[in-house]
């Protein structure tokens, strides 16, 4: 192996990108069936703080409203220096999506029972501000706990192959 910089087209793409918010319980509570990358129509004190690298979309959903898609509860706190011109920290946000898209994720929802979940927010390489968000069918309880068995199983099998050689 080289020791260049190059790496596989994913690790390129990802480069010029810094995460903000990762939802990291939406891939354990939900089984991810389709992604998508989203703009955000933002006010200009949001787009300071998520720049400060502070947000949090633990709890929050995306819904469809009139054709339109929204991220629903996502806690972008306030940015100090705003004073008065400040934002409502969990307002409804509009999200950009082409209207096919909306359809297809709105179908899903009504149809099929999914739901539409933020995966996390970034700032792209040009600097604006992105969500990646999933249409996902939310776990049984079962399939949880395979999950942890199956995570803790390649935790124990990593630490006995580091203890062989």
């Amino acid at each position: 192996m080289s020791s260049k910089s190059g790496g596989t087209k994913a690790s390129r793409k990802e480069e010029g990108i810094k995460v903000v918010a990762d939802n990291r319980r939406a891939r354990f509570d939900y089984e991810i069936l389709d992604t998508y990358e989203a703009g955000i129509e933002l006010k200009g004190s949001e787009v300071k703080s998520l720049r400060d690298g502070k947000a949090n979309i633990a709890e929050s959903y995306a819904a469809v409203n009139n054709g339109e898609l929204f991220l629903v509860n996502a806690y972008i706190p306030e940015y100090r220096e705003a004073n008065r011109f400040n934002h409502e920290t969990k307002r409804p946000r509009k999200l950009l999506l082409h209207a096919r898209e909306i359809d297809k994720l709105s179908g899903g929802v009504l149809r099929e029972g999914l739901t539409i979940v933020p995966l996390r927010v970034y700032m792209n390489a040009r600097g604006r501000a992105k969500v990646g968000i999933a249409l996902a069918r939310g776990k049984k309880l079962h399939d949880k706990r395979d999950a942890i068995k199956d995570r803790s199983w390649n935790r124990e099998k990593a630490r006995l192959l580091r203890e062989r050689g």
